[in-house]
């Protein structure tokens, strides 16, 4: 789907007969739902009337939805709301009579261009109206907000007195004519309107005296002396501060692993099972990996932690021809050719003939550190696997609970020229033996789209480091939509390709396991919403108490001292009860035009003099 007018799609939200709702950016990468008018709609003008109206109905009746911005003269007319106030786009087509379907059911909702849609409700005509309903399809709340009073015309005033002979007895003349009561109808109803507009001015006023306080006229004495959390990723320094890719990285971050496998075995010759080398040969693989579940399921490569038995002898003989080397046994241009020689004659086992190498596994949040064994260490061990062609995935199982997890979305499709925020490990100084490897994160748009057996594969433009593969491809909503993989392609290898998620349930499924946000996995994205959205003490609680239920989530601390900052500085909003003010404004109204309608209906009852 092509970005309409400043906003560029990301994922569709749903799909219904008249169109489609988007999750979409703007130019300075803000979050909003966008309501797209579509197909035999978009070029039908009582259609193309009901979606303004309904657009324009929400924004204005009280607790209804405003829009940022909106072309109802495009050729699909299109609204946007902030991603901050709800799914906009959705409850628009709800209101419109639509019910979303998931947007793979595109094909079979949506009435092409070609066909025919049905009717929409219409709103209430200017002119008087029959009370018996109309035919068609319902109205709906939109249709009914404005209110527009009867017309009536003057009775004709006698020009002299009546003969007192008339027929007809005086006192007939003061019955009530209809007329008389749709006139008292429509001014009840006016002021209804009058009454719920001067609520809502309530609310306005209140709500400008909720503004922050002025951080230049409050007493800030000092500065903080909290020394900050040593976290290994911060949003706010990957990604532009206050964004959606914030929030997002915020959001997955936490459950990003740094993994490290270490195989040791016995290089033989596969005829004679003579050992190519006395001593066992030890390599080791490092990549990223994501937790799917607080008691510690994660996935990543298979490649990485269960390599395929020729890249595993590869790697072996790599290791036994670098000590050659180092042995000024065999020259350093010769290291390819000792590889390609002896990779046909020779097997890797464990320490007896015949038995498989040994594999330890360990995994570490936040930071990686090399070669490491202390208690950041998670010991772990391989589930399942599936090699390169379905899917290159692996499921491990450490050893924690209480672990953050991320949530994920196998469902999502992208297109050619679409963006995803990428995130893995990188090593921090590749000088070292032992390097420390920390998390990065990049956006990075997509350049072509291609098959791996039944599976998409998307090719982006960049990358984020060397141990990067395994790592995660997240959406606005920080759910994870892919995994980072090689591009075996390049002659690199560089992790620019990442793996659709709708590979990942067929692996879970073999393995019995479900993907699920914990208590404090949800607790921890509602304290971050209160943080993105300016309510600081309540994020600052918030993030506390994740911090103090979660200690694997750092970033949870480090919000938290954000937050406190951020309060320090701009200040917390006043309560000031706005609804309550509101509804109280509104009741005393409604009371005052009771009393006037009631005055009035008595003042009629009374008879003519």
């Amino acid at each position: 789907m092509q970005p309409v007018g400043p906003y560029r799609f990301t994922e569709a939200i749903g799909v219904c007969q008249v169109g489609t709702a988007w999750w979409a950016i703007d130019g300075q990468d803000r979050l909003v739902t966008v309501a797209l008018l579509e197909g035999a709609a978009a070029a039908d003008g009582p259609w193309r009337e009901a979606f303004a109206n309904a657009a324009k109905a929400m924004a204005q009746v009280a607790g209804g939805q405003r829009y940022v911005n909106a072309d109802f003269a495009a050729t699909h007319p299109w609204v946007a709301y902030p991603s901050e106030e709800g799914v906009g786009a959705q409850r628009l087509f709800q209101i419109l009579g639509m019910e979303l379907h998931h947007a793979e059911a595109r094909d079979d909702i949506l009435i092409p261009a070609a066909g025919t849609v049905a009717t929409p409700p219409q709103p209430v005509s200017a002119a008087p109206v029959s009370p018996s309903p109309t035919s068609g399809a319902p109205q709906l709340p939109w249709a009914v907000h404005t209110v527009v009073p009867q017309q009536h015309t003057p009775e004709a005033v006698p020009t002299s007195p009546a003969s007192s002979d008339a027929p007809v007895p005086r006192i007939a003349a003061a019955a009530p004519a209809p007329r008389r009561r749709g006139l008292w109808l429509g001014i009840a109803a006016l002021a209804v309107l009058l009454v719920a507009a001067g609520g809502g001015l309530v609310a306005v006023a209140a709500n400008f005296s909720t503004r922050p306080r002025d951080p230049l006229g409050d007493s800030v004495s000092s500065f903080s002396t909290t020394a900050p959390v040593a976290v290994g990723l911060k949003p706010w320094t990957q990604v532009t501060p206050y964004s959606a890719e914030e929030r997002a990285l915020a959001t997955a971050a936490p459950a990003l692993v740094f993994i490290e496998a270490s195989f040791t075995g016995v290089l033989r010759n596969h005829a004679t099972n003579v050992p190519v080398r006395t001593a066992p040969i030890t390599f080791i693989r490092r990549c990223s990996g994501f937790l799917i579940t607080p008691n510690g399921h994660m996935l990543t490569n298979s490649s990485c932690v269960r390599p395929p038995e020729e890249v595993a002898r590869t790697l072996a003989l790599d290791v036994i021809a670098r000590q050659l080397v180092k042995e000024k046994k065999l020259a350093p241009g010769q290291l390819d050719g000792y590889i390609r020689t002896n990779l046909p004659t020779t097997v890797l086992t464990g320490a007896a003939v015949g038995s498989a190498p040994t594999v330890t596994l360990h995994g570490q949040l936040n930071e990686g550190e090399g070669n490491a064994s202390g208690e950041q260490a998670i010991p772990g061990e391989v589930v399942e696997a599936v090699p390169a062609e379905s899917g290159n995935l692996a499921l491990v199982k450490l050893a924690g609970e209480n672990l953050p997890a991320v949530e994920l979305q196998p469902s999502a499709a992208f297109a050619a020229g679409a963006s995803l925020l990428i995130v893995g490990y990188a090593a921090s100084d590749t000088d070292s033996r032992n390097p420390v490897h920390m998390p990065r994160a990049k956006v990075v748009t997509i350049t072509d789209i291609s098959r791996r057996g039944s599976l998409s594969t998307y090719r982006t433009n960049g990358d984020v480091g060397r141990v990067s593969h395994g790592g995660i491809a997240l959406d606005p909503s920080g759910r994870v939509v892919g995994m980072l993989d090689r591009d075996q392609a390049r002659a690199d290898g560089a992790n620019r390709v990442v793996v659709s998620a709708a590979a990942f349930p067929e692996l879970l499924g073999k393995a019995g396991v479900r993907n699920e946000l914990g208590e404090v996995d949800r607790m921890y994205r509602t304290a971050l919403g209160a943080y993105f959205s300016g309510r600081q003490d309540e994020a600052v609680a918030g993030l506390g108490t994740v911090a103090d239920r979660s200690p694997a989530n750092l970033l949870a601390r480090a919000y938290q001292q954000n937050a406190v900052e951020r309060r320090a500085v701009e200040g917390e909003p006043v309560d000031r009860a706005v609804w309550a003010v509101a509804l109280l404004g509104g009741a005393v109204g409604a009371i005052l035009v009771g009393l006037a309608v009631l005055a009035g209906m008595l003042r009629r009852r009374r008879p003519r003099r």
